[in-house]
C-alpha cells in the first residue's frame, strides 16, 4: 500500500510539473487563433474560431517567410559546422597523443570558461575589417566560434570511452585517418551529435544579441529580430506576436521529438558508464 501511494505520489508530482511547462505552449498556441481584442478581453480563454487568419497576415504583412528562411540557413549551416569541426577536432585529440595535446584541450575548454559577449565590441571591429557587418556569414562565424569548445568537451569525452581496437581494427582493413573516424566512429556517436545539436539548435534559433548588433537590414532579420517588429510604439498585434512565436517555436518542436530518444541517451550515456 506505502509503495503504491508512493508512486501515486510521484506520477502527481509528474502531472503538475507537466501542465506548469505545457500551458505557457498551450495558451500560445491558442491565442495564435484569436483576434487582438479577444486576447486583451479574454486573454486565459479558448478561441471563439479555428481561423488561420492571423498566420496569414503575419506571413505577408511582416515578411516572415524571409526570417523563417534567414533563421533556417544560420542554424542549419552553423549546428552542421559545429558538429563537423568539433568532432573532428575531438577526435585527433583523443587518438593522437602529442606534447601539446593537453594544452590545445585546454585552450578549447577557455571558450567555456570565457563569454563571447563580453568581447563583443572587437568582434564588431574584426566583422567590420572583413566587411562581413550586415551579412548572415557574420553570424556564422559568431556562433560556430561560440559552440566549439562545448561541442570539443562533450566530444571529447565520448570518445574517451570508445575502445581504441575499433579503429586498430579498421586500419589492419586498410582505413585511413579520416576514414575511421567517418565510417567506424562517427556511425556511433548520434547520442552525443544530438546532444550537442539540439544545445545548439535552440541556442542559435533564439538568439537574439548578435543578429541585433550585426545586422542592419530588415530583409536579413532572424525570426527574434523580426518578431520585434510587431511591437508597436503606442500599440502591440498580440494576435499576429502570437502566431509568429507559434510558427518560430514548431521547428524546434519538431526537432526535439525527432532527435529526444537520442538527446537523453546522449546526456545519460555518461552516468550509465
Amino acid at each position: 500500500m506505502t509503495a503504491r501511494l508512493g508512486q501515486f505520489a510521484k506520477y502527481l508530482v509528474l502531472l503538475v510539473f507537466s501542465v506548469l511547462m505545457l500551458y505557457p505552449v498551450f495558451l500560445m498556441i491558442a491565442s495564435s487563433f484569436k483576434s487582438n481584442l479577444e486576447i486583451l478581453t479574454s486573454p486565459l480563454g479558448l478561441p471563439a474560431s479555428l481561423s488561420l487568419e492571423n498566420y496569414k497576415l503575419v506571413w505577408e504583412k511582416v515578411n516572415f517567410g524571409a526570417y523563417v528562411w534567414n533563421s533556417v540557413y544560420v542554424s542549419g549551416l552553423s549546428v552542421l559546422l559545429i558538429l563537423f569541426l568539433s568532432s573532428l577536432a575531438a577526435f585527433y585529440l583523443s587518438r593522437y597523443p602529442f606534447r601539446w595535446n593537453p594544452y590545445v584541450l585546454f585552450f578549447f575548454m577557455l571558450g567555456l570558461m570565457l563569454p563571447m559577449k563580453l568581447a563583443i565590441l572587437p568582434l564588431y571591429m574584426i566583422m567590420l575589417q572583413l566587411k562581413l557587418l550586415d551579412t548572415l556569414t557574420s553570424l556564422v562565424i559568431l556562433y560556430v566560434a561560440g559552440g566549439i569548445p562545448f561541442a570539443v568537451f562533450v566530444f571529447y569525452g565520448f570518445f574517451k570511452t570508445l575502445p581504441t581496437e575499433l579503429d586498430q581494427s579498421a586500419r589492419l582493413d586498410g582505413c585511413n585517418g579520416f576514414q575511421v573516424y567517418w565510417k567506424i566512429i562517427l556511425p556511433l556517436m548520434k547520442p552525443p551529435l544530438a546532444t550537442v545539436g539540439i544545445v545548439h539548435l535552440i541556442g542559435v534559433w533564439n538568439d537574439f544579441f548578435y543578429p541585433l548588433i550585426f545586422l542592419k537590414s530588415e530583409e536579413l532579420s532572424t525570426i527574434p529580430l523580426g518578431v520585434l517588429t510587431l511591437f508597436g510604439e503606442y500599440d502591440t498585434e498580440w494576435n499576429l506576436l502570437f502566431a509568429s512565436l507559434t510558427i518560430s517555436s514548431l521547428p524546434m518542436i519538431v526537432a526535439f521529438l525527432f532527435a529526444s530518444k537520442q538527446f537523453i541517451e546522449g546526456l545519460t550515456s555518461g552516468a550509465i558508464k
